[in-house]
């Protein structure tokens, strides 16, 4: 045995004796071993290829719906584009609602949203993958489409709810001041979305997962979006000022598929380790 391999059976020795050690190493082979970096890049992809036609519903029905309170409409826009750590400004600007009327308009948003269906798709593939739900046990057409449908239906309507309450709090903490009334608004915005994750990650795994082993990633999963959303003026302004110069206008565009990347990524490691706690799939060796 060369000093290398001993080395590797100390380390692996070691990281089996300490189990917040074992715990951290079984996440990261079981990501590894689900090949989840590649099932965050196609959440990735489709997510991008899907934000702007879901927008562009989200837009024009809030401007039916708060078509006569202006300020509370672009209150709950930027609450939405806040989002996106500084890329927020040009995609709102780079979105309008639709301008036909009745069933042209109703027949256009049926359609874009239609063609918006495939980030749920991809959310219900790497779920169930890395759930290891096989093929056989997954809804099947129609039961798939409908469930994407109102996945996406429910975290619209959570993003909404999200953004008009976010933005009442972050009112009240105008009267509150000072530091309570920004945690007031992140306890808002945490609360809402441990409730988000868990219904969506509901309809997106197949029944034979249950509900109650969704929970602890729905509560894992908001904590780290939250840490995420207050480091991503950093991470993205980081990204884009390495791009700019190289990438000019597309800079953006590599911004925020950067950023999908980096939340879809983070939310397979958060449901992996939800798996490994939820199976005991720890510890495990280094070599193996």
């Amino acid at each position: 045995m060369n000093p290398g391999e001993r080395l590797l059976l100390a380390a692996d020795r070691l990281q089996q004796r300490w189990s917040w050690l074992a715990f951290a190493v079984a996440v990261w082979k079981k990501f590894s071993d689900d090949q989840a970096g590649n099932l965050a890049a196609l959440v990735a992809y489709y997510s991008f290829a899907s934000l702007f036609p879901l927008l562009l519903v989200f837009v024009t029905v809030l401007d039916i719906v708060l078509g006569s309170h202006p300020a509370l409409r672009d209150q709950v826009l930027s609450s939405t584009f806040a989002q996106f750590p500084v890329i927020g400004p040009q995609l709102k600007s780079s979105v309008h609602s639709l301008n036909q009327t009745g069933a042209a308009l109703v027949v256009g948003l049926v359609l874009t949203f239609l063609g918006a269906r495939g980030v749920a798709g991809a959310v219900q593939n790497a779920l169930n993958s890395v759930w290891g739900v096989p093929l056989a046990r997954r809804p099947g057409f129609p039961w798939s489409l409908l469930r994407g449908l109102t996945m996406i239906i429910v975290v619209g309507l959570g993003v909404i709810a999200t953004s008009l309450l976010s933005g009442l709090a972050a009112g009240a903490g105008h009267a509150i001041t000072g530091a309570g009334g920004h945690v007031a608004t992140i306890a808002v915005s945490l609360l809402l979305n441990i409730g988000l994750f868990w219904l969506g990650f509901r309809l997106a795994t197949a029944g034979e997962v249950s509900t109650r082993d969704l929970f602890p990633g729905a509560l894992l999963a908001a904590v780290a979006w939250q840490i995420l959303q207050l480091l991503g003026g950093y991470i993205l302004g980081h990204q884009l000022a390495r791009s700019s110069s190289l990438y000019g206008g597309f800079a953006v565009v590599l911004g925020l598929l950067a950023w999908l990347y980096l939340q879809a990524q983070i939310t397979l490691y958060v449901v992996e380790a939800t798996i490994v706690r939820a199976r005991r799939l720890w510890p495990r060796s280094l070599t193996g």
